[in-house]
């Protein structure tokens, strides 16, 4: 055995290791996929800062938060003055991109696009569609053939921001809907199978024909799974896309420190109506220092680099405006 350990590594045991700030979160799938690019990019600039990210749900994302088991949580559903209350810590609810949440589909026996209506998707996650050449599917649809099969249902089964998206979206364009099922992060399905994540419905949609399920924008792309355009309150069918998204974020209104706000069932001819702002919420007030300064390079990094990154997995960036109102928020964080 050679008893003598090379000049280099001899350098090696010598040199204190270079010191690694790790910061938990856990929350929504729905940016899941930006998030990951976001915090593995950010840490090839600054290896000494590690952000360990579990696409949970966004239920999930508000209970670790709750619980002070993660630094920072995820949510798509902004959160209202009474579940702020029963959070035990400050904290800030911070936008960071702009996403569309989408009706998936399996026909494998239509090949022309299918148009969804708000009373179609309401219909079919009340249970009062049943078959996929109902009337008011062809209706909306004319000159399509549709086959006379069931519809499958596929809906989440842990608690979750684009659930919150989807039935805010539902609770809007349909009565029935508001008064029978609502909205939140988890709902009393009337029917359906659950699928757990963004990852879970997109993949019981595609292994199932005749499926439908919703799921964000860039699953279904991802999954080479159908969408249609969906009728926006203008009346016109909109399909999912950057600048569609971006379109019905023009409606939104927010003050200077609360970026709470619903994107659903927006004003514009050209907006598609199931958008939404996802968040992170991030604790105001940090013991550990370290963790704190991470935290705000992190953020002031999102709104710099992070946001030219978005486009490339089908997000919308934030408008420059709010963009300068969260630098501000940020600025308190201590």
């Amino acid at each position: 055995m050679n008893r003598f350990i090379p000049a280099f590594a001899l350098l090696l045991l010598v040199l204190p290791a270079t010191a690694q700030t790790k910061l938990n979160a856990a929350g929504a799938t729905f940016p899941n996929p930006i998030y990951q690019k976001w915090f593995s990019d950010f840490h090839k600039e600054r290896p000494d800062i590690e952000i360990n990210y579990q696409s949970i749900g966004s239920g999930g994302g508000i209970a670790q938060l709750k619980a002070g088991t993660v630094d920072f949580g995820a949510s798509d559903m902004p959160l209202n003055d009474q579940m702020v209350k029963t959070i035990p810590v400050s904290f800030v609810q911070l936008p960071t991109v702009l996403g569309s949440v989408v009706p998936a589909y399996n026909l494998p026996e239509v090949k022309s696009e299918l148009k969804f209506t708000p009373e179609m998707i309401a219909g079919i996650y009340l249970g009062e569609i049943a078959k996929w050449n109902d009337k008011t599917i062809a209706k909306a649809n004319p000159g399509v053939s549709l086959p006379d099969r069931e519809i499958v249902v596929v809906h989440r089964s842990d608690g979750s921001g684009t659930t919150f998206v989807f039935t805010d979206y539902l609770s809007k364009v349909s009565s029935e809907w508001k008064s029978r099922v609502g909205s939140n992060t988890s709902v009393k399905w009337p029917l359906g199978l659950g699928g757990k994540g963004n990852e879970g419905v997109a993949g019981m949609v595609r292994q199932t024909p005749g499926a439908i399920g919703y799921v964000e924008l860039i699953y279904a792309l991802q999954n080479n799974i159908p969408f249609g355009p969906v009728q926006n309150s203008q009346g016109n069918f909109v399909k999912a896309s950057l600048e569609s998204t971006t379109a019905a974020a023009a409606s939104a209104k927010m003050s200077a420190t609360d970026f709470r706000v619903s994107i659903t069932d927006a004003p514009g001819k050209d907006a598609y109506p199931i958008s939404t702002f996802t968040y992170l919420l991030v604790p105001t007030d940090w013991k550990d220092k370290t963790k704190q300064k991470a935290m705000i390079e992190f953020l002031n990094w999102m709104l710099d680099k992070g946001q030219g990154m978005v486009t490339q997995l089908n997000y919308a960036a934030l408008p420059e405006s709010l963009v300068q109102k969260q630098r501000a928020v940020i600025a308190t964080i201590r």
